[in-house]
């Protein structure tokens, strides 16, 4: 069986970090999303092989096998049934630690890992091979995967529902409100297929905010620029500042330079962990002055300049 480049697929070098790794994934998982790619067939496949790649150079022990021996699964090392037996053993690699075989971590990996699989939800037989009348599988929980999903800022704000693909499963996620950039949304149940009976693994939905045109975030805090005219800054009055929610009305202090940041408490951002709580919108104050003038208004302000300046 030709080895599969699991770094090729995911476009890093083979002394990659896993933080590389992670980003890479990340990458191209949404490139080629089922979702963003209606009218491609091949994204689906594609989106799979991308998921099965990280799956293995994203675990330290799968991705140390796979250095060693271009594969994961133990058929593919040529390792038959119990003696006498015409088929083939078949187990899963999730195992975190060598055993005390003379073979090292390889029969660890693939006969005895479930016991110390980092999810902790399976047992395996302490025979390997289990009786000669018939193989003993090891029940063990699969493999977590993570996925990117893109959301605006405004539906970090509200919250909400956002509907995405399994095969041919629709799902429903919860959107919390407040999330940032990073939030993970745990869907049970719904990553890697378990092994023996063992339980599936979870898939975790990792939020990516999208740029907003309007408004910049840091933390839970927002800036907005607003546009002053020369007159209100110079003689105070009020304008409206937009925010994710509505709009509101700001009083601008006589003598507003360009740039000064005002203050909206509380009407950030809502705390993903503590939703009852905002941050603050800040606006930052930009002065705008005529571009056209005529004749006589060139005029009065000259007048006016030369006596605010004598």
């Amino acid at each position: 069986m030709a080895k599969k480049d699991y770094y090729k697929t995911l476009g890093v070098d083979k002394n990659a970090t896993e933080k590389e790794i992670k980003q890479a994934f990340r990458k191209q998982a949404k490139q080629w999303h089922p979702d963003a790619n209606r009218d491609n067939p091949n994204a689906e496949a594609k989106f799979k092989e991308v998921n099965e790649a990280y799956e293995v150079l994203s675990d330290a022990t799968k991705r140390s096998t796979y250095d060693q021996f271009g594969s994961v699964n133990p058929q593919d090392f040529g390792f038959g049934g119990a003696p006498g037996a015409g088929g083939r053993y078949t187990y899963t690699t999730t195992g975190d630690e060598a055993g005390g075989t003379p073979f090292g971590d390889i029969f660890e990996q693939f006969f005895g890992g479930a016991r110390n699989s980092r999810r902790g939800r399976g047992t395996a037989s302490q025979n390997p091979f289990g009786d000669f009348g018939g193989a003993t599988s090891s029940r063990q929980g699969g493999q977590d995967i993570e996925q990117p999903v893109s959301i605006s800022l405004k539906e970090a704000f509200n919250g909400g529902v956002r509907i995405v693909t399994k095969g041919e499963r629709k799902l429903r996620v919860n959107i919390p409100k407040g999330a940032t950039d990073g939030t993970r949304i745990r869907l049970a149940g719904e990553g890697g297929e378990g092994f023996g009976g063992g339980p599936n693994g979870d898939l975790y939905l990792v939020v990516q905010l999208e740029d907003d045109p309007q408004f910049k975030r840091t933390g839970d805090d927002l800036t907005v620029e607003v546009k002053v005219d020369m007159f209100t800054a110079m003689l105070g009055g009020e304008v409206e500042v937009p925010t994710l929610d509505r709009s509101l009305k700001l009083r601008i202090p006589a003598g507003t330079q360009s740039g000064k940041r005002i203050r909206l408490k509380g009407k950030g951002m809502p705390n993903v962990k503590q939703q009852e709580q905002f941050g603050d919108l800040y606006a930052r104050i930009l002065i705008t002055v005529p571009e056209n003038l005529n004749d006589s208004q060139r005029t009065l302000v000259e007048g006016w300049r030369d006596q605010l300046n004598a």
